[in-house]
């Protein structure tokens, strides 16, 4: 599954080029790997890049032809344009977290990245958008890439209160028991729910680093109609 690769000038000159590319399109850099350094699932060398939504993202896709053709998984199809597109311009293999099974190993290059960690809740969590974390694709390039120092601290190693394990409205989300499915889509039916459904679940918004993701509520929603259909 290794990538297609980009030749050294290419690459030499790619990290200034390709943030000028996230920006247009309202992505950003939300992690990235060597994987001949940090062991990654289906991949053996060169630089993974993850890709997710920036503070950008959202007026960028509402005005795309994605958004308004009426077709099912706007989102999904508007990723597989833009990040299909990117990876041709800059040499790189594109990989998408849906469209299987199988399925690409996002949650392992996203722990492995260093910057998304397993939150209290067992939902994943990154250093800058929190719980809010949504990614849209992934680039692999051949070469080694210059990429910023990783940290892997979680930031919920000091969270003093962790508002995430008590924000659930049913307790459907907490740090001493498995996700409750059921319950939270049983609420989310309820009068109560609408208010999760229209601005994002009550637990991603706790956390006190998803304000960094500048979700709109209009987007929360749409996220949320994906996840749970009427």
């Amino acid at each position: 599954m290794d990538a297609p690769g980009a030749s050294a000038t290419e690459s030499a000159a790619l990290p200034g080029q390709l943030a000028q590319q996230l920006v247009k399109h309202g992505l950003l850099m939300m992690g990235a790997v060597y994987p001949a350094r940090v062991p990654v699932r289906d991949l053996s060398h060169g630089t993974l890049i993850l890709l997710g939504c920036g503070p950008g993202f959202w007026p960028k896709f509402t005005a795309s032809d994605e958004a308004r053709d009426g077709r099912a998984d706007p989102v999904d199809r508007w990723s597989t344009r833009v990040v299909t597109q990117l990876a041709d311009r800059h040499g790189a293999a594109p990989y998408f977290p849906f469209g299987g099974p199988p399925y690409a190993p996002f949650i392992n290059w996203a722990t492995q990245s260093g910057r998304a960690h397993s939150s209290p809740t067992g939902m994943l969590v990154h250093d800058t958008v929190g719980l809010m974390i949504s990614y849209r694709g992934a680039l692999h390039f051949q070469a080694e890439l210059p990429l910023p120092a990783r940290t892997d601290d979680s930031p919920c190693a000091t969270c003093p209160t962790r508002p995430c394990t008590t924000a659930c409205p049913v307790g459907a989300l907490s740090e001493t028991q498995p996700y409750d499915l059921a319950a939270c889509h049983a609420y989310l039916d309820t009068a109560a729910g609408q208010d999760c459904m229209q601005n994002g679940c009550a637990a991603r918004r706790a956390c006190p680093i998803s304000a960094g993701a500048n979700r709109l509520p209009a987007q929360s929603a749409l996220h949320m109609k994906a996840f749970h259909p009427k």
